[in-house]
Order: structure tokens, then C-alpha cells, then sequence
């Protein structure tokens, strides 16, 4: 499920090469994977769970 995903980076990592970062698939739902291990664990958020994560911060 997770390989099929467009994924994009944190803006942390300034768009570069930056293995220390996560990334980010918004579909209908959200995951969040780290990116030094792409085939590994992700964390999923239903989208108003996501808002309420990102409105906390």
C-alpha cells in the first residue's frame, strides 16, 4: 500500500538529500514514513486526526 503512494519530504529538509527526515503521502487518509527506511513502518492518520496533529504545533 505505502509503495504506491506519491510521498513528499518534510520542508525541513530543504528539498535536498537529507536522510534525516520524514516524509509524507496525502491521499484520503495520511501517512508518515521516515525516510532512511522507506519500505518500513509508516504512521497513519485519518485526515481530521492529521489537521488536529498539525493544529497543535
Amino acid at each position: 500500500m505505502a509503495a504506491e503512494r506519491t510521498w513528499r519530504k518534510s520542508s525541513y529538509s530543504n528539498g535536498g538529500t537529507a536522510e534525516s527526515c520524514v516524509e509524507v503521502s496525502l491521499v484520503q487518509d495520511v501517512l508518515v514514513r521516515d525516510t532512511k527506511n522507506a519500505s518500513g513502518d509508516v504512521l497513519a492518520f485519518s485526515t481530521s486526526a492529521w489537521r488536529a496533529l498539525l493544529n497543535s504545533l
